[in-house]
């Protein structure tokens, strides 16, 4: 019996980082059906909020953020809906509102279950202490780095011993080029040989490419 309640408390840390998974796998497929991500479908709900459409477009993606709703499908919508000069500054208050949401969501839930993983996984701890001595940058590098997804980065930022304010404002920081990005592309999607939706190709392909030599060099 002693031997069972010891395996159950050592598995204890990683039921509770699984739940945390499957519960955001089962969100996303929730918001998957449930959502009519098509254009007349975006218009006809921000149509009902009327001037209210910008914060409840920020609120919405915050919670879709949650949800791990793909970024650049949400960004997309904020330019068709409110173009590029509006929908940016919309879409990097969306990002930045459910970034924090998920990662205080992961801090809430799974922190110390990671914690006692890490005590007993020496990789797992050494991995957690290297984020947590750079702080900032990490969260930064993730967001630049073509390839990470970034809803995920949330939720590992939740799990490492990066605070809650160098995780704003690094989110707000890196996320901007991108954010710009999608979102006048969104806008431009009649025109997209238009100037605006070049300069966004152009800051894709930049923030690709300072990506993989910012984390070249970081492997050196």
């Amino acid at each position: 019996m002693a031997g069972r309640a010891a395996r159950l408390s050592d598995a204890r840390p990683l039921l509770r980082v699984g739940l945390l998974g499957a519960v955001l796998a089962a969100l996303l497929v929730a918001v998957g059906l449930g959502l009519d991500p098509s254009a007349d479908g975006l218009r006809d709900e921000v149509d009902r909020t009327g001037a209210w459409a910008p914060v409840a477009f920020v609120v919405a993606g915050g919670l879709l953020t949650v949800c791990l709703f793909p970024g650049p499908l949400l960004a997309g919508a904020s330019g068709l809906l409110f173009g590029t000069a509006l929908g940016t500054p919309i879409t990097i208050t969306a990002f930045v509102l459910g970034g924090a949401l998920a990662f205080s969501l992961a801090r809430w839930w799974a922190h110390d279950a990671v914690v006692e993983l890490a005590a007993r996984w020496a990789r797992l701890g050494a991995v957690r202490a290297w984020i947590g001595r750079r702080g900032f940058l990490s969260v930064l590098y993730a967001r630049i780095a073509p390839g990470v997804p970034y809803s995920l980065v949330n939720y590992a930022a939740g799990l490492a011993p990066v605070t809650l304010r160098a995780f704003v404002a690094a989110t707000a920081l890196g996320c901007a080029p991108r954010a710009f990005a999608y979102t006048a592309l969104g806008g431009s999607l009649d025109d997209l040989g238009s100037p605006e939706a070049i300069v966004a190709v152009a800051v894709l392909v930049a923030m690709a490419v300072g990506g993989l030599l910012l984390a070249r060099r970081e492997a050196a």
